[in-house]
């Protein structure tokens, strides 16, 4: 996911609860029967009007679960001195907040007070994929909305310029396995990313060499044509794969033909245990749809909230 972050820090990590913890895949059943419906409304609704949209609820619901858990945390606004999650630097670039909040505003409509924000989120992430190509799945419900929103702590998601050791280690933290990392990966099948986020692949990348050794040089060509050195469009940069409006394993294969965007991307060829699962899913797009939803459950099962939020932007 892509992030602007300083590499020297020290992993602050807090506990989630349990990955159980009353998480159910009939959870509104008698509370709030029509829930899925009305999400995947709202995120259908904002697609037809956006493109980015899928991409951004993906990366939303990571960012949120990477943080204290999934507690819809990264939802919340900055309110006086204190500088929330959203207004990280990791996160500047994120928007379409106004989906969840249509989802939940009709929701608050049909079943007041019942269903978390954080649920919602990791819903509209889930219809985000499926409406984009990819695979559905079964999301356990029952997260609760967290009180606790800080831009500070956004220095623990995992950045763009990681190497594998970090990455293994940033994942680890959070219970999620090599297999996890490689699948979870396979998100940067949808969106994009600006020039600020792989800058270090293709302008002095070290002491002797301008780019990146590892990038396929024509790949590496049209990047710096679009990002040069000394950029200065606001939203100069590049789609994170060849079809990046469409759930596929489109990622994995350019990642092997050395045209993929970001470090951490790269990392991810760098070890034979993760190398061997970017081939796999390079060949086989099913077994990249398995392995993704099985990650996406765990990684949505990090829980970490207290109560349900009447607004996600705002604690009560």
């Amino acid at each position: 996911m892509e992030a602007i972050v300083a590499l020297a820090f020290a992993f602050l990590v807090f506990p989630f609860s349990s990955p159980a913890q009353a998480l159910s895949s009939n959870y509104y059943d008698h509370t709030c029967p029509q829930l899925e419906s009305i999400i995947r409304s709202a995120v259908q609704k904002a697609m037809s009007n956006d493109k980015t949209v899928p991409a951004v609820l993906l990366r939303m619901h990571f960012h949120d679960c990477f943080i204290r858990g999934c507690d819809a945390s990264v939802l919340l606004n900055s309110k006086g001195k204190n500088k929330a999650e959203k207004d990280g630097p990791p996160n500047i670039s994120l928007h379409a907040f106004y989906v969840i909040d249509n989802a939940k505003k009709a929701l608050e409509s049909k079943c007041p007070g019942i269903v978390s924000c954080a649920d919602i989120l990791a819903l509209a992430a889930r219809d985000a994929v499926a409406m984009s190509g990819g695979p559905s799945w079964e999301v356990p419900k029952g997260r609760k909305d967290g009180r606790i929103s800080l831009a500070s702590e956004t220095r623990q998601l995992p950045a763009p310029t990681f190497n594998i050791s970090q990455l293994k280690q940033n994942f680890a933290q959070r219970g999620l396995s090599i297999k996890d990392l490689v699948a979870l990966s396979g998100g940067h099948t949808l969106g994009f990313s600006h020039c600020s986020s792989f800058q270090n692949r293709i302008h002095n990348f070290n002491a002797t060499l301008d780019v990146d050794p590892t990038m396929n040089p024509s790949f590496a060509s049209k990047l710096r044509s679009v990002c040069p050195a000394h950029n200065k469009v606001k939203n100069a940069g590049s789609p994170l794969d060849s079809s990046n409006l469409i759930f596929d394993n489109a990622y994995y294969k350019l990642l092997l033909q050395g045209s993929s965007v970001f470090s951490s991307d790269q990392a991810l060829l760098t070890t034979p245990k993760t190398k061997a699962l970017v081939s796999k899913f390079a060949n086989s797009q099913k077994a990249f749809e398995k392995a993704f939803v099985e990650s996406m459950i765990k990684m949505s099962s990090l829980t970490g909230g207290q109560e349900i939020r009447l607004d996600c932007r705002v604690v009560r």
